[in-house]
């Protein structure tokens, strides 16, 4: 597309947008009486107008019903959680057995590292994405010295050439096989959250297995972002929060994948819990943990019902959609626009000012573009901010912005960029 750096012109996309009456699904925070431009989808989604309705009759319910609750009323809450998987499942590729909603995002991880990682005397390793995200390195970290391994050495970092901010598929899998034997677990982050790069996950997830490695993801930044097929790319397992692309409101719930061929494995350990037994069984309180069939067997507190009816109310608006394909294609282009737009401030302002460390390959990123300014950038992403204009700001020197396909449209883009010339101008 030969896109225009124009009002108009992005009101014309906006106007054949299919998807454009999402965006009255959704709550925009105010400032001085003015909505915000808001692009801070990849931190923390916008609420669904639904939220509050699906919430209130959970409260309702527990008003009425009390205990009861968990067995009576029109979504008994002992099988509340069935509700949202088939949703999911479509949102990642995958069955409905194969997911569940539960916990959170890192207590969810260390769950399926429990299962998944199973270091021993020749094969110990883990290796990722250098620069993750400090939650996943933090559970990394502690994963390998519970073992009674050292990080130091049981961690391998892929990390970016010098002067380079992203990584090559070639520079991962050439690490994977350089270290095949020893490699316990490939785990990976489905998109960076600092660059926005999406990695080849079909890719990584072969060369892994290649090497006799378990293969998992951290959907984090992906899951509602990209379109991913856990099941058909043969990945081990998966797991994400629901909080920024899909909406589900402050540390919303968490959801979990395992591949199908993992159900009947005996030998994998798990740190089990009462709501992942048999589900038939589960109140004959019997010693003896019996896992329940597909992903629930990984279930260890009971359903959070609350969290669960704020995602519900978050997958309406993905069904409303019809997924994860008609939004990606929006998202292809709306990043699209941003970028050309980013180089139209730079042009204006006749220095790169703004430095886009997000590939610009559709297949490498998401909904998502990172910059460095070359000038005051803290500065600038205050004045963004102060002007009702809400990314948001990573250290040393990022600014994201996420144009989600949900809820922004081409115009938020076109005055994000003429806000960002404007700004520029004052202090360069």
């Amino acid at each position: 597309m030969n896109f225009e750096n124009s009002l108009a012109f992005a009101q014309s996309l906006d106007q054949v947008d299919p998807l454009r009456e999402l965006r009255n699904d959704f709550l925009f925070p105010q400032q001085n009486g003015k909505p915000f431009i808001y692009l801070c989808g990849n931190s923390l989604g916008l609420q669904p107008k639904a939220a509050r309705e699906v919430l209130d009759q959970q409260l309702t319910n527990w008003q009425n019903l009390a205990v009861e609750g968990w067995f009576e009323g029109d979504t008994p809450w002992m099988f509340y959680h069935k509700e949202l998987k088939k949703q999911m499942s479509q949102l990642v590729g995958a069955s409905a057995l194969e997911v569940c909603p539960m916990n959170t995002l890192t207590v969810n991880l260390h769950l399926l590292m429990v299962s998944f990682y199973k270091p021993n005397a020749g094969r110990f390793k883990i290796i990722m994405e250098a620069g993750a995200f400090p939650s996943d390195q933090y559970a990394i970290e502690s994963q390998v010295r519970f073992h009674g391994y050292d990080p130091a050495t049981a961690i391998i970092e892929v990390a970016p050439q010098p002067g380079e901010y992203t990584l090559k598929t070639t520079e991962i899998i050439a690490q994977i096989k350089e270290h095949g034997d020893e490699i316990a677990l490939v785990l990976f982050g489905g998109v960076n959250y600092f660059t926005g790069q999406w990695f080849d996950m079909p890719a990584i997830t072969k060369a892994g297995h290649e090497v006799g490695a378990v293969v998992g993801f951290d959907l984090a930044h992906a899951a509602g972002n990209v379109p991913v097929k856990l099941h058909d790319w043969d990945i081990d397992f998966a797991c994400w929060c629901s909080y920024k692309y899909q909406n589900s409101g402050p540390g919303g719930i968490s959801g979990i994948f395992v591949h199908e061929k993992h159900f009947k494995d005996t030998t994998l350990n798990r740190f089990a819990g009462w709501w992942g037994y048999q589900e038939q069984q589960r109140f004959k309180m019997e010693k003896g943990f019996v896992p329940e069939a597909g992903a629930d067997g990984w279930q260890v507190s009971c359903t959070q019902v609350m969290p669960m009816a704020l995602y519900y109310a978050s997958l309406q608006s993905f069904e409303k959609a019809g997924f994860i394909n008609p939004l990606r294609v929006k998202s292809e282009t709306l990043t699209a626009y941003l970028f050309y737009i980013i180089d139209e401030v730079n042009k204006s302002l006749g220095i790169e000012q703004y430095k886009i460390i997000t590939p610009r390959t559709t297949n490498d990123r998401g909904a998502q573009v990172s910059i460095i300014a070359a000038k005051q950038g803290k500065h600038i992403f205050e004045k963004l901010v102060e002007n009702n204009v809400l990314g948001d700001w990573r250290e040393p020197n990022v600014i994201r912005l996420s144009p989600v396909p949900l809820y922004n449209s081409y115009e938020d883009v076109f005055k994000t960029g003429e806000l960002l010339l404007s700004i520029s101008k004052e202090i360069l």
